[in-house]
């Protein structure tokens, strides 16, 4: 099944291409890049142990690798390959502007060294359900019998996908709005932008910014551009709107309401498709059950009908839609259930590292007992407790910027009894589950959406659930709740 669309055929041999920055995606796109005859430097900022580890390998092989000077592009470079971490505003990339260079990033790296019997991309985009989607995604096309994988920001690499001997029907792929800034020419069979909220400004500088790169998702689709129909999705229609696309290519809304025509959505406990049906103005299709997708938060739910609507525009029957979903488990520290104790319920959410993917978390229980913070990146949490205020029984605070939270609370929540835990160290989050289990009663939900990231007192937000879940396990074995 091929993508219907033509793949450049590039001569890479003799090309200078500079590659920036060692790592997830630097280190293979040298490699391959040098593979295929190209000339290449690698540049990074770092000069530590690891990177000069990293850079040793590399020279072995024949690449030239510059360390500690990120910033002086190479003489003759034709081309630079970023990985996505290195922001627009860099010096490297000012000095390729004014040289005429362009840049890549992994992905449009991927796109471009394609076969011309490559795979078509069903494309996910958004701030938060991203990896989830995706993940649903996959395990739906599997289910209709498809060779497909879960690939780009999660999981097997593109490069890997693209270049590797498995060969694939479609591929379910996650982009972040980094990877979309640096890929210009990627045109997805069809795409979607779950949600946008303010993240990742230092990296971007502005909403607008972030927006538009969220929004290049949607380019030069054909035959799907999937958005975000509900009440808090109004710009991911917007972005759809100011799409160039293919034509004859649909805008197919979700939404947890009542679809309208050319939209997903759900009708009592049901999951319907009114987009891709015969006479969609009269008729629904019935794909799966809420019950079906675990777990059941409003959030999930968005999430599921958004990878229907992908694997709907690829053709796919409702029956694998169904299949999918009741087979696909999310990933761990993704409202997960911990365990019960003493009729209170505990979930690890870690992974809610924003304000808005720990708003849809406190959606999905009532009452709660909320743990919270962590290092906010500029985030603000007024509008946060304002819409979750009457969901709180109690709020137990950790982490560098938790008196944003607290603050929050005093203004939009007086009444909420809240605990500041003035204390980063590894016994923080025992003492904190300690605190939620003395404000919780029996039917309450105790659940860690942090709302913040975790690197102020935690590797990332894995270690801060499993820290939760270890203090969970060991509230349920002494029986002190």
């Amino acid at each position: 099944m091929g993508s219907g669309q033509v793949t450049e055929q590039l001569d890479w041999n003799g090309k200078k291409v500079t590659v920036a920055g060692l790592g997830v995606s630097g280190i293979p796109a040298a490699r391959v890049l040098h593979a295929r005859g190209a000339l290449v430097t690698v540049v990074n900022d770092g000069d530590d142990e690891r990177s000069r580890a990293q850079a040793a390998e590399l020279e072995a092989e024949g690449i030239t690798v510059r360390l500690g000077d990120g910033a002086t592009l190479p003489t003759g470079t034709e081309l630079i390959v970023t990985t996505p971490g290195w922001k627009p505003d860099k010096p490297l990339f000012a000095a390729a502007a004014e040289a005429g260079v362009e840049v890549w990033g992994d992905v449009e790296l991927a796109w471009r060294l394609r076969g011309p019997d490559a795979a078509p991309w069903l494309a996910v985009t958004g701030t938060n359900g991203k990896t989830t989607t995706v993940r649903m995604l996959a395990s739906i096309l599997e289910a209709a019998g498809l060779r497909t994988a879960a690939v780009g920001n999660i999981g097997v690499s593109l490069l890997d996908a693209v270049l590797g001997e498995e060969t694939y029907d479609v591929l379910a792929v996650e982009l972040s709005s980094y990877q979309l800034h640096w890929a210009p020419s990627v045109r997805a069979h069809s795409a979607a932008v779950l949600n946008l909220a303010p993240d990742h400004l230092d990296w971007h500088g502005t909403m607008e910014a972030y927006a538009a790169d969220k929004g290049r998702i949607y380019e030069g689709n054909r035959v799907a551009c999937v958005y975000n129909a509900g009440p808090d999705g109004g710009v991911t229609e917007d972005l759809v709107r100011e799409a160039d696309v293919e034509e004859g290519c649909r805008a197919i809304g979700f939404t947890l309401g009542t679809p309208g025509p050319s939209q997903l959505g759900v009708v009592e406990g049901i999951l319907v498709d009114r987009a891709f049906v015969a006479n969609r103005q009269k008729n629904a299709q019935e794909l799966a059950e809420v019950a079906d997708v675990q777990p059941p938060a409003p959030h999930n739910i968005a999430n599921a009908l958004a990878a229907a609507a992908l694997a709907r525009a690829f053709g796919v029957e409702a029956k694998a839609v169904r299949d999918g979903l009741k087979a696909f488990r999310p990933d761990p520290h993704r409202i997960e259930l911990v365990e019960e104790v003493q009729g209170v319920t505990y979930v690890d959410d870690s992974k809610a590292t924003n304000t808005h993917a720990a708003e849809a978390s406190l959606a999905a229980y009532d009452p709660i007992v909320w743990i919270a913070g962590g290092l906010a990146k500029g985030a603000t949490f007024d509008e946060l407790v304002q819409r979750s205020a009457k969901r709180l029984r109690g709020a137990v605070l950790i982490g560098a910027d938790r008196a944003l939270i607290r603050e929050a609370l005093a203004r939009h929540a007086p009444e909420v009894p809240v605990v500041d835990l003035d204390r980063t160290d590894t016994g923080a989050m025992s003492e904190a589950v300690r605190e939620a289990a003395r404000l919780a009663a029996p039917g309450d939900t105790v659940l860690l959406a942090p709302a913040c990231a975790s690197m102020d007192m935690f590797t990332n937000y894995n270690k801060r659930g499993e820290a939760f879940a270890d203090a969970v396990r060991a509230l349920a074995a002494t029986g002190d709740a």
